[in-house]
């Protein structure tokens, strides 16, 4: 097997069922990443109870954490929604683990409807996207704001895919966040029914389709509370994506221009869901780290 965690890039590793069927014991096989060190901070699980539910999340401390100091915090919001954040080597292009090496915590929450908590767990966002799952979140921060050393003025919220919705609903919900970064988001259920090319996973989520239950999608569309926002926003989406489709993320970008929000909008010629041009990972993350330091700096 491939094993890695926040402070152990990936090797191969094997195990034995037979002689340890707790598994607790591996052996190494490889060592080509042994001299790899994390550019990040250390990482800490973090639990927390929100309604009736158990949430899991990992927290990354900035890089040269300074515990005399003050620090921004970046919520990361994985993709989805039925996934979950795990200790395991950070990839490469936008994610939690840059934002680290430059000076930030960074939350990752687990939120009502991730694996690894359960059948119950897992399904407790249907029809309830940006409701509860966004409860969790907030609930989260307060917990990691008052036991770290960081700035509650200084809050940031980013993602991509459900993530990048879970950015744009958010910020129509609460002004908690100083700035934010839309990946790849969702702005309109409805209209989001008939653009993008993977529309039959909303069913069993929503409980009908956008034709015969449309208040369920128009109830967890951000275009709809969108003039609650006041959070800087930048969005970011490649012109391909048939998952989370351009036009979502020009509708939200509209919208705020039209509330004269301070926004942003990049689109990435012949990128999809998930960028491959290394030209394009390196700028998407740039322009992220750019617009929090803008809006939330290291220090005011």
């Amino acid at each position: 097997m491939i094993r890695s965690s926040f402070a152990s890039a990936p090797d191969v590793w094997t195990w034995n069922p037979t002689a340890d069927p707790s598994g607790r014991h591996f052996t190494r096989v490889t060592h080509i990443n042994a001299e790899l060190k994390p550019s990040w901070g250390d990482a800490e699980n973090n639990q927390w109870t929100s309604d009736q539910f158990h949430v899991d999340s990992w927290l990354l401390y900035p890089a040269d954490y300074d515990p005399a100091k003050k620090y921004p915090l970046i919520v990361y919001v994985h993709g989805g929604p039925s996934s979950a954040t795990l200790p395991h080597w950070p990839g490469v292009g936008f994610g939690p683990a840059p934002f680290a090496a430059l000076g930030y915590f960074v939350l990752m929450p687990n939120p009502r409807g991730s694996y690894g908590q359960g059948e119950a767990f897992v399904q407790a966002n249907r029809k309830d996207f940006g409701y509860g799952d966004l409860r969790d979140i907030l609930a989260g921060v307060d917990v990691v704001t008052k036991s770290h050393n960081i700035d509650p003025q200084r809050i940031g919220l980013t993602g991509w895919s459900y993530g990048g919705f879970m950015t744009m609903f958010a910020v129509t919900q609460t002004n908690r966040f100083r700035a934010a970064v839309a990946g790849a988001g969702i702005s309109d259920w409805q209209s989001y029914y008939g653009e993008n090319a993977i529309d039959q996973w909303m069913i069993p989520f929503m409980g009908a389709s956008v034709y015969d239950d449309p208040g369920v999608y128009a109830k967890m569309s951000a275009v709809n509370f969108i003039k609650s926002v006041k959070t800087p926003t930048l969005a970011v989406v490649g012109d391909r994506d048939g998952e989370c489709p351009a036009p979502q993320s020009f509708e939200f970008w509209h919208a705020l221009k039209a509330q004269h929000v301070p926004t942003q909008l990049v689109v990435y010629p012949n990128e999809g869901h998930h960028f491959v041009a290394p030209e394009h990972q390196s700028d998407v993350l740039a322009r992220s780290l750019a617009w929090f330091q803008k809006y939330m700096p290291h220090s005011d």
